[in-house]
């Protein structure tokens, strides 16, 4: 699988997640979530992403779901935190759909 942002051909697995980490962008962000039915990104989803990648470059994984709101709550409060409010904005939740929208790589166990 492939995506075209900006005149380069970006290689993606065939279950859309990035292959080469460091070819990530918020350009291909949006290209993936077109993919992933998201939609157009709002400054929501973005601190999703935002926090997401930085949990990854801080620690070499991605969050656990359990860590990542506990993460959210005290960022942003507790009406940001819950699973509920996460899967509002990525419909396949945040291990299948804002680490992939997000350029992370794919978590083990995941499809």
């Amino acid at each position: 699988m492939q995506a075209e942002v900006n005149g380069k051909v970006i290689e993606l697995s065939e279950a859309g997640w990035l292959l080469n980490l460091d070819e990530w962008n918020e350009d291909l962000a949006a290209e993936v979530a077109i993919n992933e039915k998201i939609g157009e990104l709002s400054q929501e989803h973005w601190d999703i992403i935002n926090l997401a990648r930085e949990y990854f470059q801080d620690n070499g994984k991605v969050a656990e779901p359990r860590a990542f709101s506990k993460l959210m709550k005290q960022k942003f409060g507790k009406d940001r935190s819950d699973q509920k409010y996460i899967y509002s904005l990525f419909p396949t939740g945040l291990i299948k759909c804002a680490n992939k929208v997000a350029g992370l790589p794919r978590p083990k166990g995941c499809s």
